[in-house]
């Protein structure tokens, strides 16, 4: 069922609205005193909020944090107009033009045939001087290996099968270990940090997230290592006066028992 539009701005009105009283005298004193920068950490927050809701498949759950990212991006934006720096409908109509620009596939009226790649249109669109230009250093670095390959391959600077992209994790894996036989920390970091891109270069073309991979692996550990200390505690133990042999055991047996 398609929504209402007039529903819909109606909704981002009254959010708007809201912010405003808030942000006004006689409003809330904690949402007065916050900046552009203040506002960081809480964004951040609601974003990872957001990611765990759609991994746990809970919908309920991002559903408001869906809500708690829109208030921050209106939050952002209202300060900006406040500051008379810009206002959300100038990041609204932005988005919206760049969208059109970059699928001249879609709105092309001429029918004009394009054969630029996304990663192209916005190097040109952004006068960017390089291909790689364009994602943020601050993200994590799996996911920013994972971006980075994805542009490398949207010019064809890419394998065509997943063989050699296997073939080069082995490749890395090798050249680690004798790395770590020659006692060369310099080396080894390198060779390390190789592996790990490989590996992220792998999961792209088994089309599988890495940090959601690597979360989830995270994760697992947690309960298993959880159950390992459970058990220890029902044999009257603690990490203390037990050794790796033992703890292990435990381990293999949890993984036994619950996969």
């Amino acid at each position: 069922m398609r929504l209402d539009n007039n529903e819909i701005a109606n909704s981002f009105i009254e959010l708007l609205e809201v912010l405003r009283k808030l942000r006004a005298p006689g409003g809330c004193s904690w949402d007065q005193k916050q900046t552009s920068q203040s506002l960081i950490p809480y964004l951040l927050e609601e974003t990872h909020e957001i990611i765990e809701a759609i991994e746990t498949k809970n919908l309920e759950a991002l559903k408001e944090e869906l809500g708690d990212l829109m208030l921050h991006i209106l939050f952002q934006a209202e300060i900006a107009t406040e500051e008379k720096n810009f206002n959300i409908i100038d990041s609204l109509q932005n988005i919206t033009k760049k969208l059109i620009q970059r699928h001249p596939n879609v709105f092309n009226q001429n029918n004009e045939i394009i054969n630029d790649s996304w990663e192209i249109n916005k190097q040109k669109e952004k006068k960017r001087e390089n291909i790689l230009d364009g994602v943020p250093k601050t993200l994590p670095a799996l996911l920013r290996a994972r971006r980075i390959q994805e542009k490398a391959a949207s010019v064809n600077f890419d394998w065509k099968d997943i063989k050699p992209v296997i073939d080069k994790v082995d490749e890395e894996i090798f050249e680690l270990k004798e790395a770590i036989e020659k006692e060369n920390m310099e080396m080894i970091k390198e060779e390390l940090g190789d592996t790990l891109f490989s590996i992220v270069n792998l999961s792209r073309f088994l089309e599988i997230d890495p940090e959601s991979s690597l979360r989830k692996t995270i994760l697992k550990f947690e309960k298993r290592f959880s159950k390992v200390e459970n058990e220890l505690k029902k044999r009257g133990k603690s990490f203390s006066d037990t050794n790796f042999e033992e703890m292990d055991e435990i381990w293999n047996l949890i993984k036994e028992a619950h996969g």
